[in-house]
């Protein structure tokens, strides 16, 4: 995992001032990749690397480039298969010079062109130029891990791992998008292409772009998670499920072992990071493992008792990190600057404090559980929709209510985390009288963007996981929780249960066997018998909730104070004072609380929108 940056000018002007901004942008990125730092200028093309030296330790630094230099490449991220596809090159008569994974994506486009994307398995963004086509083609992974940021301005093309690399060129005008915030708002977070900064876009998971030497860009979808309509369900039994499920599971291990340094993991002490734990051991008995785990005082959130279980089931040397509530105002403001967006809860702050017990231990890559809930029904949401489909829970809307759940999952019946004609009431409230005059402007909901046929005749539970797969992973969970956590800290996380072999695969399991009797990730569960601890099987999901707003009212902590101050509020423009006063008084009451995930937490999104503006405006 590293950091990339670099920018391309319109006509081939080279000027004496791309040293220094490069220089800038690369500096913003340092901690992506301490371990070394260069550019390169090429006529009017610029590129920054921060590297992160996990294979290819002595030749691996970046660019790289092919036999003549036609072609040259910086990459994020890793391609888990590298070592296959260098066979594979070599005896078409490729050269390779270095050790690095990174080294075939010149020789792959040699050969194939923009549809070598297909053949990588790995977690990516990459900008690869051609010196005689002068084109820059710039991809992200199928899995949307690895972020990567654009924008025009000026004669000039700029990207850059994280925006605040983007923000150091000089042609670069920074502005809110308001859309941006009004979608933290409304979904988990952000989608893809929309970030909080006008004009700037995050490339979408399973995207690539070719921008030519006029700066024209297209934008193409090469991967997309696309599950099979109802009637084309398989209909194998459950062993040929479990036993594939775990064959493609080892395969994804297997390569996410692969790397030049010691690797540890992340275990919560739930089913998916010890699926994770156990296997890891099983692949590699005589390594000891490092794992890390955030542990609490209070009982109610511990998870210690299965964390340590598992630790000695799976020969692992676990390191607990106690994190108190008040660690939570310590790190709100590093999470903010290292997520460059709003959030709507504080668990961000957790994930970073587990990165740095993992730095501190000298460990610079993780394998992590994530992924399992999205694909194999492993949310709440996926139950509740059962229920309304056999009539247990009420499925009853306005007419208004229900156009917009047609428009935005083609689906009238369709309830996905709210409804939203009356969260559009609540949005109206809470923002300022400026901004509710051009709401409909801005409003997410009118700028939705969804691909419907992957919706339309699949099964609830596939329609659900493919929006939270959308909606929910890309953008949060493996973005702005994952990566960049865990980056803040220098610390690359792999996530076997989001190989794409594995991925796919999943997709043909029918739903039926992911939510059984209201079991939520049934066939995971009947993998794992057989070798995960029959108390981490029986347990119920723990959802982990960290304290937000509420409890930093109630402790007056003090920038909190300030930043939803009435003058503030008001000066900033973009929320209506009057109504943070009431929500402060609310929220500041003994005895308050948030029934997350049912209830929204407005606050600590305008809490967390006031730090990013603090920090980038």
């Amino acid at each position: 995992m590293c950091g990339i940056c670099g920018f391309i000018k319109l006509g081939r002007n080279r000027s004496k001032d791309d040293g220094s901004t490069i220089k800038k942008m690369n500096g913003k990125l340092l901690h992506r990749g301490p371990d070394a730092q260069d550019f390169i200028i090429l006529d009017n093309v610029v590129f920054g690397f921060s590297r992160l030296s996990i294979i290819g330790l002595e030749n691996g630094m970046q660019p790289i480039f092919n036999e003549d230099e036609s072609i040259f490449v910086i990459c994020n991220g890793e391609i888990f298969n590298y070592i296959e596809l260098k066979q594979e090159l070599i005896t078409k008569g490729h050269i390779f010079k270095t050790m690095s994974d990174v080294e075939v994506l010149v020789h792959l486009y040699e050969e194939y062109g923009h549809d070598f994307l297909d053949k990588l398995n790995g977690q990516f963004a990459f900008a690869l130029y051609d010196r005689k086509k002068k084109k820059l083609f710039c991809a992200r992974d199928q899995m949307g891990i690895i972020p990567f940021f654009y924008t025009i301005s000026k004669g000039v093309f700029i990207f850059g791992s994280e925006i605040k690399a983007i923000l150091e060129h000089p042609a670069v005008e920074k502005g809110v998008d308001m859309t941006g915030l009004d979608q933290v708002f409304t979904f988990a977070g952000l989608s893809s292409p929309r970030t909080m900064f006008k004009g700037i876009k995050s490339l979408e998971n399973g995207h690539a772009l070719i921008v030519d030497e006029n700066l024209n860009i297209s934008d193409f979808e090469y991967w997309d998670l696309i599950y099979p309509k109802l009637q084309e369900e398989c209909e194998e039994d459950e062993k040929y499920f479990i036993d594939k499920l775990e064959h493609f599971l080892n395969e994804s291990i297997r390569l996410r072992l692969r790397a030049d340094v010691p690797l540890g993991l992340y275990l919560s002490g739930g089913l998916d990071s010890s699926i994770i734990s156990m296997k890891v051991n099983e692949l590699e008995k005589n390594v000891v493992k490092e794992a890390f785990s955030i542990d609490f005082i209070d009982s109610q959130l511990s998870e210690s008792v299965y964390q340590n279980l598992v630790a000695k089931e799976s020969g692992a040397n676990l390191n607990q990190k106690v994190f108190f509530n008040e660690d939570i105002s310590k790190r709100l403001q590093k999470s903010i600057y290292h997520s460059e967006c709003p959030i709507k809860e504080t668990y961000n702050t957790a994930s970073l404090s587990l990165s740095e017990s993992v730095r501190q231990k000298g460990i610079k890559v993780i394998l992590s559980g994530e992924g399992a809930d999205e694909l194999f029904a492993g949310y709440v949401g996926y139950r509740f929709d059962h229920m309304r489909e056999i009539g247990v829970v009420e499925n009853q809307c306005s007419a208004k209510e229900s156009a917009l759940r047609n428009r935005m999952w083609g689906d009238e019946t369709f309830f996905y985390e709210r409804n939203y004609d009356e969260f559009n009431a609540v949005k109206k409230k809470l923002y300022a009288d400026a901004q509710n005059d051009v709401f409909d402007d801005f409003n997410c909901l009118n700028h939705f963007k969804l691909n419907l046929e992957r919706l339309k005749d699949r099964s609830r539970i596939h329609q659900r996981a493919y929006i939270d797969f959308k909606m929910r992973l890309v953008d949060h969970l493996v973005s702005d929780h994952g990566d960049r956590m865990a980056l803040a800290n220098s610390v690359e996380v792999r996530y076997p249960f989001l190989d794409k072999n594995f991925v796919n695969f999943s997709t043909k399991v029918p739903s039926k066997l992911k939510l059984k009797d209201f079991n939520e990730k049934y066939i995971l569960k009947k993998m794992a018998c057989k070798f995960l601890p029959k108390a981490i099987i029986d347990r119920e999901k723990f959802g982990f909730v960290a304290p937000g707003s509420a409890y930093l009212l109630q402790n007056n902590v003090e920038y909190v104070k300030d930043l939803l101050s009435y003058d503030l509020i008001k000066k900033q423009g973009f929320f209506n004072p009057n109504e943070i006063e009431r929500l402060k008084k609310q929220y500041s009451q003994d005895g308050f609380s948030i029934n997350a995930p049912f209830e929204d937490d407005i606050l600590i999104t305008v809490i967390t929108f006031g730090i990013f503006l603090e920090t980038f405006f």
